[in-house]
């Protein structure tokens, strides 16, 4: 089914770590599709090069499947975007590569989407917000943003590794494994509700930035001293991490005097820490979402929207000049569409 020429739709294309996202969208922020393929390693972390290699093997079949989700043909598309920054290198070239042939091959325009600002643009479609704080939990970013004089800016944000790598790297030490549709994250969310005692952890934060190095240590130490249960590990570092994320998104609230309180990212999807919010928000009488799942994990339709956003402010890249940008900080961004 070809779709009216006079729809306009933007594909997005996500690859800054281990998924490989495509997100179809027209430019009234209709999701007509968002296809994702995740590298899922057979042992450790994310390999980059492996994960590319992944991406560049799936790219095809997900486009497709995009393009057949949404009932519409290649030469429907306006303008293609892709994850240009931040991420990890070889996973950032694939997806570039994928959506300059695009562009290319179908003579539209091309649009590089910084990942952190696309996963608020995204949350505040789906929501409806329109000037939050938001809390960016996963396992490559740990930010407190909002957005001011033109730009997001960063309120907070961890000065070493991200809680989702942190919790990440816990659960591998303690011998569990990732699952299809269950990170490690969410195994390590099921084990902290069987948890009944708090551990004493150290509680790093650090004015409105916070550490999770020694956080992740003294946990890893506590779990080769093999003195408490991995339940009540889990259930510990959950409560202090989240503790953590709570106070210094509280301090952020209370700083900007916004009225509405957005979670995304992987993490995100914790219960824990989704209820954590929840009673500080209310205890502020500010508006709290927790963007869903779908499009709050690394996905193309972020990607996608947020192309649309900065392709009608004239924002695009020729070919030439599209290289991906490795460490493409938040704040380093315009956001002329965005009113503040």
């Amino acid at each position: 089914m070809k779709r009216c020429n006079s729809t306009k739709i933007c594909l997005g294309i996500e690859a800054t770590a281990d998924d490989f996202g495509v997100g179809l969208l027209d430019f009234e922020g209709k999701v007509l599709a968002n296809v994702n393929s995740t590298f899922i390693p057979e042992t450790g972390g994310i390999h980059p090069r492996e994960a590319a290699r992944h991406h560049a093997k799936n790219a095809g079949r997900i486009i497709s499947k995009a393009f057949q989700t949404a009932k519409i043909e290649p030469q429907d598309i306006t303008v293609v975007a892709f994850s240009q920054g931040p991420g990890l290198g070889p996973c950032l070239r694939t997806g570039a590569t994928a959506a300059r042939a695009l562009a290319s091959y179908l003579n539209v325009p091309l649009v590089g989407v910084n990942h952190c600002v696309a996963h608020i643009e995204i949350g505040k479609l789906v929501t409806g917000f329109t000037d939050p704080i938001t809390l960016y939990v996963s396992g490559g970013n740990t930010i407190v943003t909002a957005f001011d004089a033109g730009r997001y800016r960063i309120f907070g944000e961890t000065l070493d590794i991200a809680l989702g790598n942190c919790l990440d790297v816990f659960a591998r030490e303690a011998g569990l494994r990732q699952q299809e549709g269950m990170p490690l994250g969410a195994v390590v969310e099921n084990l902290a509700k069987k948890g009944e005692v708090l551990v004493d952890l150290p509680y790093s934060v650090k004015g409105m930035d916070l550490s999770f190095s020694g956080f992740l240590t003294a946990g890893v130490r506590l779990l080769r001293s093999k003195k408490y249960r991995l339940e009540d590990l889990c259930f510990s570092i959950q409560e202090v991490a989240f503790s953590m994320l709570t106070e210094v998104t509280e301090r952020a609230l209370a700083h900007t005097e916004k009225i509405e309180l957005l979670l995304t990212g992987g993490v995100g999807a914790n219960k824990r820490l989704q209820t954590m919010l929840k009673i500080m928000a209310d205890e502020h009488d500010v508006r709290y979402c927790v963007v869903p799942k779908q499009y709050a994990l690394d996905n193309g339709a972020m990607i996608a929207w947020t192309g649309i956003l900065a392709y009608k402010y004239g924002l695009i890249i020729p070919i030439e000049n599209s290289y991906v940008r490795l460490k493409w900080r938040l704040e380093e961004v315009d956001a002329p569409w965005v009113k503040g």
